[in-house]
Order: structure tokens, then sequence, then C-alpha cells
């Protein structure tokens, strides 16, 4: 599995952008998550020069160690 950035050539470090919805439940004074669902990728961003890359286009095993990673869909 490797990934490199088209523009710098960096093939270490990259930002996973991610979004992830809670419902937070209000109760005797205590707030306590009541819903929580798993984060979707919005953007990776090389961490060095801030080049979006595809995530859709990353190969079948690396999208999915990545997805895995993170706990995302």
């Amino acid at each position: 599995m490797t990934l490199t950035c088209p523009n710098c050539g960096n093939d270490r470090n990259f930002q996973v952008k991610t979004l992830q919805m809670r419902v937070v439940n209000l109760e005797g004074g205590r707030v306590e998550v009541s819903e929580e669902d798993r984060p979707t990728i919005l953007e990776v961003l090389c961490d060095e020069c801030e080049t979006e890359l595809k995530f859709g286009e990353f190969e079948d095993a690396l999208r999915k160690e990545v997805l895995l990673t993170i706990g995302a869909r």
C-alpha cells in the first residue's frame, strides 16, 4: 500500500478530515451521548502542502485500511 502526494512527493503524513454526529441527552444535570454515528470522511489532504487527494481513487486495500483505522464508513 502506497500513497504519494502528486504535488510535493510526501508519502508519510496525511490529514483525514471527518464528520461525526452525536445526539446528546441532558438529564438530571448530566450530559450523555444517546446516539452516535461512525465518522464519514470529508476529504484527505497532504499534511505537507495541503493538496487534496481523491480518497475514492485510492487502492481498495489502502482505502479499507484508512476506514478501519479511523472507524469510519
